[in-house]
């Protein structure tokens, strides 16, 4: 039996208005064919009405079609309702309540459909994920006390996760932190959510990297925040470029997003040399670190960080799954409090089971192996489109040289914006998706080039997607 809402409270014409509520129910289709109406007597005795009342509204009901009755089985609502209700109703107002600007003039986030050739940038394989492993981790937090106690979450997170994120970026990263330095968040996303509200007010300036990832910037803006692009050449940030004023940089040293560099450890030393001067804040975003396949890694900023002007953010959507949505940010003792709070007021805590699936995970051993097996499989298919740009591109393109992270970058050499753009559509048209280095301009000029993802596609497609992409670098422009 269907329950719904019907309201008599100030109403005179009773039978009236059960009609008119049921009526509108069906033609919003919050009431659906098929569904069944409670019978006249209950729903009589749940309105404190007479059944005679309720009775003539579902008479009503039952003659303009909207309702059947059936012998023995009671009242449902007719299958031919909502065809006459959809003519009916039309189109609702638009309404009087209009949102801010910078709400009309953003982009939609990108969709992801799925693709023959995928060589977007920001996908992980989810073939690969550990679903039995996982499974047995989630299953084991179900069992937990903790987990279904019924009781809110420290805005922090988990405690046990955060003591094994602690750990785990204590030994692959070299990062000395406890328990009580980490936040469990939402993703990245939220992370730079809580940290933008508690660093900076609306008209204070935040500088990111010119080519940057678009959410971030979004985001940022969306909360009155002035962005600020800054250059990024081969060795990273142009820290020099850096403008008078500004109150925090948001950078990607460790993979730049989207140009494939790695910033050098002069530029470190120099940008936690501005910080200091200018007592700023670093936004150290960690994006995918964990996939590095040669060279000697270089120490994050926040180990080199002897003043406590870097927060380090992390995520476990490449290396796990999007869908999980968990990441988190290392604080300086200075803004813990306060970015308790603003995690508190944001969505109080992250899903506990989730959280505590993915602890027993980390301590189990289980992510470290995970990211050792799908780090060999990444390591395979980065060499593959690497030497496929160097063989079969070099006269069109220029490859960034990279080892870290799920996707490689390299320049247009002679094309310009435009003819790339042109490139990216017609492969698109040939099931090869592929994303344009133009898409990413702050307020530089853009830059002609692409990016080229491998975390989504199979080892085994790699050289035909790239032979597609090739044709279309050979067609003539239309």
């Amino acid at each position: 039996m269907t329950a719904f809402h019907v309201s008599l409270v100030g109403r005179k014409d009773l039978s009236g208005e059960i009609y008119r509520q049921i009526r509108h129910a069906v033609l919003d289709r919050r009431l659906r064919p098929g569904d069944p109406l409670p019978p006249g007597r209950e729903l009589a005795r749940t309105l404190a009405v007479s059944r005679a009342t309720v009775t003539v509204a579902y008479e009503r009901l039952a003659a303009e079609g909207f309702v059947t009755s059936r012998q023995g089985s009671g009242t449902f609502v007719s299958e031919l309702a909502t065809l006459a209700g959809r003519e009916k109703t039309g189109r609702r107002s638009a309404g009087a309540l209009q949102p801010r600007p910078i709400w009309v003039a953003m982009n939609p986030p990108p969709t992801f459909e799925t693709v023959q050739f995928d060589f977007r940038s920001g996908l992980c394989d989810a073939s690969l994920f550990p679903h039995n492993s996982w499974r047995r981790s989630v299953a084991w937090a179900l069992r937990s006390g903790e987990t279904t106690a019924g009781v809110y979450e420290h805005p922090a997170g988990h405690r046990d996760l955060r003591v094994a994120i602690a750990r785990h970026i204590g030994i692959s990263r070299g990062i000395r932190a406890s328990a009580d330095d980490i936040i469990v968040t939402n993703g990245t996303q939220q992370a730079l959510d809580v940290l933008a509200r508690v660093l900076l007010a609306p008209g204070d300036a935040i500088a990111v990297e010119d080519p940057s990832y678009g959410p971030p910037r979004r985001l940022f803006e969306a909360l009155g925040i002035r962005v600020v692009g800054v250059p990024v050449d081969r060795q990273g940030l142009v820290v020099d470029a850096l403008p008078r004023g500004v109150r925090a940089v948001y950078v990607t040293p460790s993979h730049q997003y989207p140009l494939s560099v790695t910033m050098t450890l002069p530029r470190r030393q120099a940008l936690l040399a501005w910080a200091e001067r200018n007592n700023a804040a670093i936004i150290e975003d960690d994006y995918d670190s964990e996939f590095r396949f040669g060279g000697r890694p270089l120490e994050p900023l926040q180990t080199l960080d002897a003043k406590g002007l870097v927060v380090y953010v992390g995520s476990f959507s490449k290396t796990m799954l999007p869908t999980l949505r968990l990441g988190f940010l290392m604080t300086p003792p200075s803004l813990r409090a306060a970015l308790h709070k603003a995690k508190f007021v944001s969505d109080w805590h992250s899903s506990t089971l989730a959280q505590a699936a993915l602890g027993r995970f980390i301590d189990e051993g289980e992510f470290a192996r995970h990211v050792r097996r799908v780090g060999a499989i990444y390591r395979e298919r980065h060499q593959v489109l690497a030497d496929a740009i160097s063989r079969d591109f070099a006269e069109h393109l220029e490859l960034i040289p990279s080892t870290t992270g799920l996707h490689l970058t390299a320049l247009a050499r002679r094309m310009s914006v435009d003819r790339i753009a042109e490139i990216a559509r017609r492969a698109a048209d040939r099931g090869v998706a592929v994303q344009i280095l133009s898409r990413f301009a702050v307020s530089a000029t853009p830059r002609a080039g692409v990016m080229l993802g491998y975390g989504a596609i199979p080892t085994a497609h790699i050289e035909e997607g790239m032979h597609l992409l090739r044709a279309c670098f050979d067609s003539e422009p239309q």
